[in-house]
């Protein structure tokens, strides 16, 4: 059975805005020049993929041995036509988590979805189960880009295209991989006190719901000491971190007050 005969697949990719960056896998980086990271940045090369006639189980046994939480699905000619992910499988007649059948008015209005419904409960192939409309990535892609659509389509992992064809996949785990190799790179050494204040104090005016009027800093050390106040107690957890990822702050002593707004009561600062 061809994955034709069950259902219409529909591939939707994100367009290409550059021309192709080199993608590793030892080190995360944007390439030179290019501002953004791109999907080709920190996407997983040559993923894991199953057939549209691939028995069920052995889809199955395959997300699990090697650890994926999603397949893409790829025919013969080397085209993505679904992609198979846990969300697929939650739904199953063996776990007893099928949905209760149809009442007969909705069976004899909408045969077919009822049709459908037992398919994906009861399929035996990765065509029967699959989704078919696939949001996918070119590799040039802004990582702001495929966030945004994670967050919208609610998917945790997009096929990156070329030319139709699959050269790899961006999933959650690529992006924390990513963060997590991003994130020591941000400090640097300040070349001095005088400097470091400046810096910690631009980084606070960038942000409009910051008190820049009420707010300042000291620095000693490369450690950073706020003061002044603040009229809700989340900007001062802002004002924190604003400070400590400032390239160059070794750390933060918190000495603002908090002044509520309508009672006009005055909280000290937090312990040290």
């Amino acid at each position: 059975m061809n994955v034709g005969d069950v259902c219409q697949s529909e591939v939707v990719t994100i367009p290409p805005s550059a021309g192709l960056t080199a993608a590793a896998r030892g080190t995360i980086f944007p390439a030179e020049g290019s501002g953004a990271m791109k999907a080709s940045d920190v996407m997983t090369l040559t993923p894991v993929t199953t057939s549209p006639d691939a028995p069920l189980e052995d889809a199955v046994n395959l997300m699990l041995q090697t650890r994926v939480s999603g397949l893409p699905v790829v025919d013969a000619k080397g085209a993505v036509v679904g992609i198979l992910t846990e969300g697929d499988l939650l739904r199953r007649v063996e776990l007893g988590t099928a949905r209760l059948r149809a009442g007969w008015l909705a069976t004899f209005l909408a045969p077919g979805r009822a049709a459908r419904g037992y398919v994906r409960t009861h399929g035996r192939k990765v065509s029967e189960v699959m989704t078919t409309d696939v949001v996918s990535a070119s590799v040039d892609t802004p990582l702001s880009e495929i966030v945004a659509l994670m967050e919208t389509q609610q998917i945790k992992r997009l096929p990156v295209l070329q030319k139709g064809r699959l050269i790899g996949i961006v999933s959650r785990a690529d992006l924390l991989r990513a963060l997590a190799q991003l994130m020591p790179d941000r400090r640097v050494v300040a070349t001095s006190d005088v400097d470091l204040r400046k810096r910690v104090l631009a980084e606070i005016a960038k942000h409009r719901w910051a008190p820049r009027a009420n707010v300042d800093a000291t620095v000693e050390d490369g450690v950073v000491e706020l003061r002044g106040a603040v009229t809700d107690d989340q900007e001062r957890v802002g004002l924190r971190v604003v400070a400590e990822n400032t390239p160059g702050v070794r750390s933060v002593h918190d000495r603002l007050i908090w002044v509520e707004p309508v009672s006009g009561t005055v909280i000290g600062a937090p312990k040290a």
